[in-house]
């Protein structure tokens, strides 16, 4: 076995992907490649730079960790989200592909029988694996979901370099055998999305008061709902019916004095 190289971890896999028939995972695989070989190109990453495994249902790459992880990020932002679009607006409802995935790096050793060996791929494989991306990419309405390790966000994504803001990434934990492993899934997780659908009801408003000049016992005179209990109007004042009086009026259990 070779010695343990550090590397950036890229994982993706297609959802339902033991549903389909014979025909329909051949032209999946195809399009997976595909879809990854231009995200990797658009990075500037190219085959002398990585190295692929395959999995049937999903894709692995060990890429050179000397490659720009934000330039990868941003591929996988921007460039396979669009490019699968594309296609799945041209494919039949049984050729459509959706996608979860997951970039992590660590240290990985391959044997003489290209066998992938390390406990950072284990967590890398775990993450894809999680509930909480399964869950996210079957809420969205998009084809896409991504996860990346604490690692990758601590050392890239926190900083929030350009096409890569780190306000779009929200912290998980996923359970493993060897407990939980933080992460951080791009995109609302389901039950923010499911909030901001359904918005919590406004506060009842409290009961307007049953006139403007107060209702118990011993409330004087109140404007807007708020009694007066005291204090002097002088000069010219106006009544509610419409009229003129002259003079001071008291409130607070005073007289009124009308010349």
């Amino acid at each position: 076995m070779n010695d343990p190289v550090n590397s950036t971890i890229l994982l993706l896999d297609i959802e339902k992907y033991s549903e389909r028939d014979d025909v329909e995972q051949a032209f999946l695989r195809r399009m997976l490649y595909d879809l990854t070989d231009r995200a990797l190109l658009a990075a500037g990453i190219d085959q002398t730079r990585r190295r692929r495994a395959d999995r049937g249902d999903s894709v692995m790459e060990l890429i050179d960790a000397n490659c720009s992880v934000i330039a990868l990020l941003r591929a996988l932002l921007t460039e396979l989200p669009a490019r699968l679009h594309s296609q799945n607006r041209r494919a039949s409802a049984s050729a459509r592909m959706r996608l979860r995935g997951v970039v992590a790096s660590g240290f990985v050793a391959v044997d003489p029988l290209d066998g992938w060996v390390g406990s950072d791929l284990n967590h890398a494989c775990r993450l894809l694996d999680a509930d909480a991306l399964r869950e996210a990419l079957r809420a969205r309405p998009d084809d896409f979901a991504l996860c990346v390790s604490d690692t990758v966000y601590q050392g890239v994504v926190r900083h929030s370099h350009t096409g890569v803001p780190a306000e779009d990434f929200r912290s998980v934990s996923v359970d493993s055998k060897n407990g939980p492993l933080d992460a951080w899934l791009h995109g609302p997780l389901p039950r923010e999305r499911a909030r901001a659908a359904d918005p919590a009801p406004a506060a009842p408003q409290s009961a307007a008061p049953d006139s403007a000049y107060g209702s118990g016992p011993g409330s004087g005179p109140g404007f807007g709902g708020a009694p007066v209990t005291g204090g002097v109007f002088g000069g010219t004042n106006h009544g509610i019916g419409g009229g003129t009086f002259h003079g001071d009026v008291h409130f607070g259990g005073g007289r009124e004095d009308r010349r």
